[in-house]
């Protein structure tokens, strides 16, 4: 099989990957709830060569999450549930449906200030219109203020999100220090958790504490996504420069001590650390 730029190929590699006995045996063990992650993570690898300013890897990027796509979508069709063009289908049909001002047969254009109006509002009849669908059991018995907080988003931009809606009906901190207080309080409880070694306790006391560390981020203007890729980017940057210094010593991590590691680690905190406001005036008369 070669490679191509009709779609239809990657469906035919992706069927083949499936098919039983010939195909991939780590595909054929594949659901949608183990491929789901990789979902996310591909989006995620989008975003970062966006970021990164790097188009060539954009490209590649971007061929991975269709991968995935397609990869949901041949579960799909094995199960007689739909399959890739239902999805190209259902996808040219919301978006001709939401740009009326586009593709409608009429006269006169809408101004840009108007066209989120009109999104949200054909938006909403379309979610309505899947509830109508769904069996009964599966309806709510009463409409939550939270329930438009869409489920798939990540968890860290989901906080943010199920906070600034509550927020909107008062129920919310005045003041980022009481959320420090609150941050301060679910450690705490973190620190009984482990005294009383209960796993299930101390897993979801952390799941408390980072959730009310969003709370401060939105209370201080911060986007905890953005920051939390941020401070990875600067662990990976200061656990280079403890790989360097050791190489330059001619030793590996593994034959470094902790407190070493530690050392060398608070060197490279250090040579980062923004000047003073003191330092910057003394480098200006230098």
């Amino acid at each position: 099989m070669t490679p191509s730029r009709d779609i239809s190929r990657l469906i035919e590699i992706m069927a083949a990957l499936r098919t039983p006995v010939t195909g991939c045996p780590w595909d054929l063990e594949q659901d949608f709830a183990t491929i789901a992650p990789y979902t996310i993570e591909e989006a995620y690898e989008v975003v970062d060569a966006i970021d990164r300013g790097d188009l060539d890897d954009l490209k590649e990027e971007l061929g991975d999450l269709l991968l995935q796509v397609v990869f949901h979508a041949q579960m799909a069709s094995e199960q007689n549930a739909f399959a890739f063009g239902d999805v190209v289908e259902a996808i040219t049909r919301k978006m001709i449906r939401r740009h009326p001002h586009v593709f409608a047969d009429k006269d006169g254009n809408l101004a840009s200030s108007h066209v989120k109006e009109v999104w949200d509002r054909i938006k909403a009849e379309e979610k309505a219109e899947r509830a109508a669908r769904r069996p009964p059991e599966q309806v709510p018995t009463y409409k939550s203020l939270l329930s438009g907080v869409k489920a798939g988003q990540p968890a860290l931009t989901r906080a943010m999100e199920l906070q600034r809606k509550a927020s909107t009906v008062g129920f919310d901190w005045n003041d980022p220090r009481a959320v420090l207080a609150k941050i301060r309080e679910e450690a705490d409880e973190i620190e009984a958790a482990l005294d009383r070694n209960d796993k299930q306790e101390i897993a979801e006391e952390t799941g408390d504490l980072m959730f009310a560390l969003v709370n401060l981020a939105r209370h201080v203007d911060a986007d905890p996504e953005a920051a939390l890729r941020a401070t990875n980017a600067k662990f990976e940057r200061r656990f280079a420069s403890i790989e360097r210094a050791l190489e330059a010593d001619g030793r590996t991590l593994e034959q470094a001590s902790l407190a070493e590691m530690d050392a060398l680690w608070n060197a490279a905190k250090s040579d980062e650390k923004p000047a003073t406001p003191a330092e910057r005036h003394d480098k200006v008369r230098s």
